[in-house]
């Protein structure tokens, strides 16, 4: 049998750690070392915008030293991700420049919705008990030293997800700068917190009913699993007994809560805000348990690893969870369903049908359906520039799974579909930043082939029923079956069909199996 060892390092806005993984066997992951190190490099981000020579010199020393234990375990491979603290720095990427001389580690700055997605895994990756959990109403509360991240389910499927500026370090630098007492912190934390979560039930809860919530943290959600002795499964309290959770802190000073909860006492101020900001929205949701699987980033990285190295087997279709994030976008921006489901379709048989020509993979098809979802969002703005207003909206909106350049694959895609294409004018680097030329070739073509599959429901009536495409040396012969007059479909296939010719060297050709 085969065993594995892999490293996940997690640099952290409050704490770096590393966890040593070993996969053995078929879906056989588990924990054989954790060390970590407090390093407090967000309070640098978030009050003066740059991370200190000092913490930078701390956390390479301290980078060297998991260097050290990884080769001591001889470990096969490593991921080291960081997030917001290195994210949001102005000095970022001379920081991550100074780790990879000093250290030899590249570590990679995770996007707030990749942070997110790998957090998601890890919860997915924990217990059987998330699957079970998921099926009723639930909300996962993902809570970061920069902001949190609620994620709101029914019916094992993702409805919507959303980022809100109130991570623990961020407000314990507001608290410090208050000058806050023990006896008054509870009441400027949720006051802090309320103006943002107010807007937030306006917007996205209304009258939606959640049943459970989720907690992701470094703190609060281990502790409470370490107090039902690592049984996952039993690691769910209900609303009342966090209430009473929340309510120790207030009576007892820093020193005793420490000694009670028997954790450091330097974790015992972000524990307590990750109390009172979960306790908040715990009461604004009317949940009734909380479930804390002590699931981190590095048990996500592990996930993700052991998934795309065919380790692990994953059971939850994380897929359909990007997917129906797109499905609700369009929904809010009053997107039409029946034409997106036969943009999706035809799209899909196309793509297929090109698998020899296009050289795309799995991921770009991800891209292709996204895109086909969200191929009018931009209308609920203007029906004149809806290229331009649906890229707005596709990049101002956060999908938990893609990264800040696949999202702008996907906006460039829908753009294109409404506008000429020009390259001059998309690698000059319009909008927030510009793509290699790798992505360019991917929203070339997957914009040729939507483009085509548009022109063929040109007139929204979806009148071409059953396509079937058939590729044959260089012509690809779709077949469609319809009852309408669909001539002005032609046209526009016609006039579309010059873009795809060019960008594949296959002509494309329509073909009636009945005619009336």
């Amino acid at each position: 049998m085969s065993v594995k060892t892999f490293a996940a390092i997690d640099v952290g806005s409050f704490e770096t750690s590393m966890k040593i993984f070993e996969f053995s066997g078929k879906n056989a992951l588990r924990v054989i070392d954790h060390v970590s190190e407090s390093i407090d490099m967000g309070s640098d981000t978030y009050a003066m915008g740059k991370i200190s020579n000092e913490k930078l010199d701390e956390l390479c020393h301290c980078l060297n030293q998991f260097q050290d234990i990884m080769k001591s375990y001889k470990v096969d491979a490593y991921r080291a991700y960081t997030t917001s603290a290195v994210r949001e720095a102005n000095n970022g990427i001379i920081v991550l420049d100074q780790i990879a001389q000093r250290t030899g580690l590249e570590v990679k700055v995770l996007s707030n919705s990749e942070q997110r997605f790998l957090d998601y895994k890890a919860v997915a990756s924990k217990s059987n008990a998330f699957h079970r959990i998921i099926e009723e109403k639930t909300a996962i509360l993902d809570i970061g030293g920069g902001s949190i991240q609620i994620s709101l389910f029914d019916n094992d499927t993702l409805v919507s997800t959303q980022n809100l500026r109130l991570g623990v370090l961020r407000i314990q630098e507001v608290l410090t700068h208050l000058n806050a007492g023990n006896s008054e912190l509870d009441a400027l934390v949720d006051e802090i917190a309320t103006a943002q979560l107010s807007l937030y039930k306006k917007l996205y809860l209304k009258d939606r009913e959640i049943k459970n919530v989720i907690i992701v943290d470094d703190y609060l959600s281990p502790l409470i699993l370490k107090r039902v002795g690592n049984d996952v499964d039993k690691a769910i309290i209900t609303a009342d007994s966090f209430d009473g959770l929340s309510k120790l802190f207030a009576s007892h000073s820093q020193m005793e809560a420490a000694k009670y909860l028997d954790v450091a006492e330097e974790k015992i101020p972000l524990i307590r805000i990750s109390a009172i900001l979960t306790n908040r929205i715990v009461r604004l949701m009317e949940a009734e348990l909380i479930w804390a699987p002590g699931a981190g980033l590095s048990d996500g990285i592990a996930y993700e690893y052991g998934e795309e190295s065919k380790l692990l087997r994953g059971e939850h279709d994380f897929e359909k969870d990007i997917l129906a994030c797109a499905g609700n976008i369009s929904k809010r921006y009053m997107g039409s369903r029946k034409r997106a489901e036969t943009l999706e379709n035809l799209t899909m048989e196309i793509f297929d049908s090109m698998k020899k020509v296009h050289g795309l993979g799995k991921r770009e098809r991800l891209y292709l359906r996204l895109a086909a979802l969200l191929h009018d969002c931009g209308k609920y703005i203007s029906l004149v520039n809806i290229g331009e207003t649906s890229y707005d909206i596709i990049m101002a909106t956060e999908m938990i799974g893609l990264s800040h350049m696949e999202r702008q694959i996907v906006a460039s895609i829908v753009r294109f579909n409404h506008s000429e294409f020009s390259e001059y004018e998309f690698l000059g680097g319009w909008g927030n930043g510009t793509l290699d030329r790798k992505n360019y070739l991917v929203v070339a073509k997957l914009t040729a082939i939507l483009r085509l599959c548009n022109s063929l429901d040109r007139s929204h009536k979806q009148k071409l029923k059953g396509l079937k495409a058939t590729l044959n040396d260089n012509e690809l012969v779709l077949t469609i079956d319809s009852q309408e007059d669909v001539t002005l479909e032609r046209g526009y296939f016609d006039m579309s069909a010059e873009f795809f010719r060019e960008m594949f060297s296959v002509t494309p050709v329509l073909r009636l199996k009945k005619k009336f």
